[in-house]
C-alpha cells in the first residue's frame, strides 16, 4: 500500500518564512506574528488592558515611595498601551475581509 501523498501547501514544508507571511502584510507590519494580526482587536484590547493594570500598578508603587518599581510598571503600561494603539490603527486601517 502507497503512503498518502501530502499537499505542496504544507505547512511543515512552506517552512518558517512562507508561514510568517501567510496573511500578506507591507512595512512594518510584518513584525506582528500572523496569529496575533488574524486576530488584531482581540491582542489591541488585551494589551490596552495589560498597561492600563500596570500603568495602576505604578500609581500604587508610587504612592509607596517605591520609585524603582513605580518607573517601572509605568514604562511597562506606557509601552502597552502604545502597542495597543499601534494594534488598533492597524485593525482599522486593513482592508474589509471578503
Amino acid at each position: 500500500m502507497k503512503p498518502p501523498v501530502r499537499n505542496a501547501d504544507d505547512g511543515a514544508r512552506r517552512g518558517l518564512r512562507a508561514w510568517w507571511a501567510d496573511p500578506p502584510r507591507s512595512g512594518v507590519r510584518r513584525l506582528i506574528s500572523p496569529w496575533e494580526y488574524r486576530h488584531m482587536r482581540a491582542f489591541a484590547l488585551t494589551r490596552l488592558v495589560g498597561g492600563l493594570v500596570a500603568a495602576a500598578a505604578g500609581a500604587v508603587c508610587l504612592a509607596y515611595a517605591a520609585y524603582g518599581w513605580a518607573a517601572f510598571f509605568v514604562v511597562i503600561g506606557l509601552l502597552n498601551l502604545a502597542g495597543g494603539y499601534w494594534y488598533v490603527t492597524v485593525a482599522r486601517s486593513a482592508a474589509p475581509r471578503a
